[in-house]
């Protein structure tokens, strides 16, 4: 009874967690839905509880102590193990029946999503999906947080515990308005893209990234300026005239998504592509259903992808 009174509570090591993450004791008790007051008194609690200080407290941001990190570290690899558990508990009594929380990148999921939506209800009623689209890193994050419970992501995915199912290669693109000089030509040389102005999404996305490596390397000019939100942002400032733009394979081959107001150029010796991963952490009760989320997606992008 003694030792178990200076054991920390889960909800004190869930504070904890969200302050490494966070760097705020403002925004860690927002994304713990508690007052700041009451996460910093419970923090103050654990410290007292192990005899350590975990955090260091200044004006400009908090920050946490070396021990305060290693002890983090732990934490979260706990409220993991402890999700799992409750999750097994869970599948044990319903099976495949729940929601699956399901991260995905909006240059993949408006596109992907509605025929893997329709064909998994079809096979398996009772299983939920609940849909978020977001930043691949940031989804990250909340995946090993157990935010959330899968990913949709393009590669590379960073962090331990995953377990990552590559789904497929997706081809990307080059794509101008109706009326650009290049789009009347049958092939397009390399050498003329140098100084192409070229659009892309907002930077905090891993394609923005690709985007970029592909102008330095085929020498075309980013438009920093004009970031789109979507995909279909990107190539309906295309059609205006506005730049270039790269984009996926299956987007352009989706209903949703499509060529329309745009020429897809065919560049001479230029195929770059992106991979894409279905991502969820190792030992997870629901592994079996991830999987089989994971397949499904496959299949409807493989339907895309494939030559018409």
């Amino acid at each position: 009874l003694v030792l178990w009174g200076v054991m920390p509570t889960l909800r004190q090591l869930e504070y904890l967690v969200a302050i490494a993450d966070l760097k705020n004791f403002g925004r860690a008790a927002q994304a713990s839905r508690v007052s700041q007051p009451t996460l910093s008194q419970q923090v103050r609690a654990l410290e007292a509880r192990l005899g350590v200080t975990l955090v260091e407290r200044r004006l400009a941001g908090t920050d946490l102590t070396p021990v305060g990190r290693e002890i983090a570290e732990r934490a979260r690899r706990l409220l993991t193990e402890v999700k799992d558990i409750r999750d097994l508990a869970k599948r044990a009594a319903e099976g495949a029946a729940g929601v699956i929380r399901l991260g995905v990148t909006p240059t993949l999921g408006p596109y992907l999503l509605p025929g893997i939506v329709a064909a998994l209800h079809r096979e398996q009623p009772d299983l939920k999906l609940y849909i978020r689209e977001g930043i691949p890193d940031e989804q990250a994050l909340e995946l090993a947080r157990s935010e959330l419970d899968m990913l949709l992501s393009p590669l590379p995915i960073n962090g331990e515990g995953l377990v990552i199912e590559p789904l497929l290669r997706e081809r990307l693109y080059l794509v101008a308005p109706p009326d650009h000089p290049l789009a009347g030509a049958a092939r397009v040389a390399q050498a003329d893209l140098s100084n192409i102005a070229i659009l892309s999404l907002d930077h905090r996305h891993h394609f923005h990234r690709q985007v970029v490596a592909l102008c330095e390397e085929s020498g075309m000019r980013l438009l920093r300026d004009y970031e789109g939100t979507s995909l279909d942002s990107i190539r309906q400032m295309v059609g205006s005239g506005l730049g270039l733009a790269i984009l996926p394979e299956c987007y352009i081959r989706s209903e949703v998504g499509g060529s329309a107001g745009v020429k897809v150029l065919d560049v001479v010796g230029w195929s770059p592509w992106r991979s894409i991963a279905a991502v969820w952490r190792q030992g997870a009760a629901f592994a079996p259903a991830y999987h089989s989320i994971a397949k499904r997606i496959q299949v409807e992008a493989t339907k895309l992808s494939a030559p018409a």
